[in-house]
């Protein structure tokens, strides 16, 4: 039989024949013509401009990227099915040539608009056709200013191909080329770095343990290799950086999420200043698995032996009928992507780690890649990215050049339909024990988000200060990580995991620097547009797509104050998102004291 949520994605519709697509060949011939036609027009923009060109060139970028981001999307859907797809390494080569060819072609335009003064650049704005551009041109205008001359920063992103980016290249391949052994309940098996990572939550802590010594390991073997390619990618970053004249490293990264350093420090200092309450549940869990401290390979176990298991169809229509509750369209759009094959889920080798949504604008669907094993953690996976998923159909009826929303929202709405499935999960909990273990499945996010992603933010901005005096060995990187784990888990652990550095995709990514606090200030954010859908009922999912509609035409601060009218710069918006979460904990606390 035909499963009804079919645990393999569908990616035939989009291109067929995999990486040895005629189609995408096709596709991406007709996209390097289309791209030449866009250089040529890039070439003779030339301001002052009338408003009907300036119109007209914003189409032809649309068109251009559509097709541009439609091809790359497949290409890295093909590697992540399959890290030995030779082939589809190949083919992210050439497609990174094209991105570079559009960036470039892109960049003079906004160096034009850099150009246009400002008498002329006001009456460009409040022409009708360009009203509704009136945000994105507004903010490529300000970004060009920081940029070095059209030649120099053409130089820079024709050089980033073999180079920068070339080191995120590199260091997928050194993962999808690490195995590691492991007995899993008495049977040795070769493990991918995703498979291993996933026995982290094995009820037998043998396995836990010997999973995470095993990656150890890979880590501490290769550790020279992975620290040449992050000292490599911080360099190349640090010298553009110093080119253009940006002292700070969260200078980039602040611009790209679109909001204030100073909600980024008073978001840390909230959290750093409520972390007992986490450390009490570390503490708690250790005394219930008759630990003095958790150990870092304890930190996922489970506590109840027996926790509730799902398969795949299960867990679907668990997630379907509580968003449901929510609103009908979120329920209906994620029926259309379960059953329409946008899911890989399938746990098999050769798959890489982690999970990810991506959007195809061209055929105006998405595609959501993670392994899942049936656990309540998996299921808060799915719905989690069918968040992501949902937040791009939410803005389908926006031009396309209105659709770019940064990291920190975007996180703001996987997380807010993760939220729904776990906050739903405890309350149907049939028993105390799987009410314990929901409520905390639930309680890890917050570890995860105040704890591990703060160690994460503190390694990489103390990492990039010692980089700017030269590189930093491996060593140095362990010790590095070690500190910023010892501190953000308030000392409540007996162990740490040195070499995370190595292990997690997200210091080796190019596109988005500091690829770290974004979650932690969704997580936060969502906490309090969820409080509002439940204050207001299924009337508010019409409020909450228009919520999503302007996470890609507004600042953080000012998306804050319009929807929930909040000022996100002060310490108290943070401390009533963080208090909900402490809730969690005393519950925790309470319910496993009664149960001995």
């Amino acid at each position: 039989m035909t499963a009804i949520y079919p645990e393999v994605w569908e990616l035939d519709s989009l291109f067929q024949g995999g990486s040895e697509s005629a189609e995408l060949k096709k596709h991406l011939g007709d996209t390097a013509q289309k791209l030449k036609n866009f250089e040529q027009a890039a070439e003779q923009f030339v301001v002052p401009a009338e408003p009907s060109q300036v119109a007209g060139f914003l189409e032809q970028t649309a068109a251009v990227s559509i097709d541009v981001r439609q091809a790359g999307a497949f290409i890295g859907c093909l590697m992540a099915q399959n890290t030995e797809d030779k082939q589809a390494a190949l083919l992210q080569s050439e497609h990174a040539l094209l991105k570079s060819r559009f960036q470039s072609a892109f960049l003079k335009f906004k160096q034009a608009l850099m150009a246009t003064e400002q008498e002329a650049w006001e009456k460009l704005l409040a022409t009708e056709s360009l009203q509704e551009f009136a945000f994105v041109l507004e903010e490529w205008r300000e970004e060009a200013k920081r940029l070095l001359s059209e030649k120099e920063e053409g130089l820079i992103t024709g050089l980033g191909i073999d180079g920068y980016h070339a080191w995120s290249e590199l260091y997928d391949l050194l993962i999808a080329s690490t195995k590691v052994r492991v007995d899993v309940d008495g049977e040795e098996k070769t493990l991918s770095v995703g498979q291993a990572n996933n026995l982290s939550s094995h009820k037998d802590a043998t396995v836990r343990k010997q999973a995470y010594e095993k990656l150890e390991e890979a880590w501490s073997e290769k550790e020279e290799l992975f620290a040449k390619t992050l000292n490599s990618l911080a360099g190349f970053r640090l010298q553009m950086y110093n080119k253009r004249g940006v002292e700070s490293v969260l200078e980039e990264p602040l611009r790209m999420n679109r909001m204030k350093q100073e909600t980024l420090d008073v978001m840390w200092q909230a959290i750093s200043e409520h972390k007992q309450p986490f450390a009490d549940y570390l503490s708690r869990k250790a005394e219930i698995l008759g630990k003095e401290k958790l150990a870092w390979h304890d930190i996922d176990a489970p506590i109840i032996e027996n926790s509730q298991q799902f398969d795949y169809e299960q867990g679907a229509e668990f997630i379907l009928r509580q968003f449901g509750k929510f609103g009908l369209e979120l329920e209906q759009f994620s029926r259309h992507a379960l059953e329409n094959g946008w899911v890989e889920a399938e746990d098999r080798p050769h798959k890489m780690p982690g999970g990810f949504c991506t959007s195809l604008p061209k055929s105006d669907e998405s595609r959501i890649f993670m392994t899942y094993s049936g656990s309540m953690s998996n299921v808060a996976t799915l719905a989690h990215e069918l968040g992501h998923a949902f937040h791009t159909y939410a803005l389908q009826r926006a031009h396309y050049l209105n659709r770019s929303y940064a990291m920190n929202v975007a996180e703001t709405a996987s997380t807010f339909a993760e939220m729904i499935v776990a906050d739903a999960a405890v309350k149907n909990a049939e028993t105390k024990q799987e009410e314990i273990a929901l409520l905390e499945d639930k309680i890890q996010r917050s570890v995860a988000f105040f704890m591990n992603i703060h160690a994460r933010f503190l390694f990489e901005t103390r990492f990039y200060e010692e980089r700017k005096n030269g590189v930093v060995a491996a060593s140095r990187l362990n010790e590095l990580m070690e500190q910023a784990q010892e501190e953000a888990f308030a000392g409540s652990l007996s162990s740490v995991h040195p070499h995370f550095w190595a292990s997690k995709l997200h210091f080796y990514i190019t596109d988005v620097p500091f690829y770290n606090f974004p979650y932690t200030f969704g997580y936060l954010f969502s906490l309090s547009v969820y409080a509002k859908a439940l204050e207001e009922g299924q009337g508010f999912e019409e409020k909450y797509m228009a919520l999503l509609r302007d996470t890609a035409i507004m600042s953080t601060e000012d998306l804050a104050m319009k929807h929930l009218g909040e000022d996100i710069t002060q310490k108290a918006f943070w401390e009533k998102g963080i208090a909900l979460c402490t809730k969690d904990v005393e519950e925790f606390i309470k319910l496993t004291a009664e149960e001995g």
